[in-house]
């Protein structure tokens, strides 16, 4: 059996958390796309990067690699789903207020194609569908270099209330 390994750092996610909770979404983004705010650790584990951002749109971008595959020899759905849900997720943030808190009701992904460690980097792009006070739905869409789709979804966030 041949052994691969992979190691990876990452910071302190409370440095993470108290820029999303104090600074309006989109500036705590940009901070983060800038390198001045440190990326979630999932980022890390997943090999993911913000590469775009507009308020209510962004794009990251991933390297789906064998560490990610299950069984059937082929990149685990969860790999997608994280990248949809990040997109999706921060898609939101990009709308926030400052201390806006939130929660992921709900989520569902549709998966289109394979994806492999030759499939090379991808990118998801999240977009706010429709922004409401309380409730709001988000989309994604994952695609390879050729803009191949590979994964879709939608997801319902519920802007928690004092």
């Amino acid at each position: 059996m041949q052994q691969r390994s992979r190691t990876f750092s990452w910071s302190d996610p409370a440095e993470t958390v108290a820029g999303i909770t104090t600074l309006p979404g989109l500036v705590a983004l940009e901070r983060m796309l800038a390198g001045e705010l440190p990326y979630p650790p999932i980022t890390q584990l997943m090999s993911m990067r913000l590469v775009e951002l507009v308020p209510g749109r962004v794009v990251w971008e991933a390297v789906p690699g064998e560490e990610h595959y299950n069984p059937i020899g082929t990149v685990h759905a969860g790999f997608a789903t994280t990248i949809l849900d990040s997109a999706m997720g921060t898609a939101f943030v990009s709308t926030a207020e400052a201390g806006t808190r939130w929660t992921t009701l709900e989520l569902k992904a549709n998966f289109t194609r394979a994806i492999t460690s030759d499939t090379g980097p991808v990118r998801c792009t999240g977009t706010v569908v429709h922004p409401g006070r309380t409730v709001v739905t988000t989309e994604a869409r994952l695609e390879d270099a050729e803009g191949r789709l590979l994964a879709h979804g939608t997801s319902t966030i519920l802007v928690l209330r004092d």
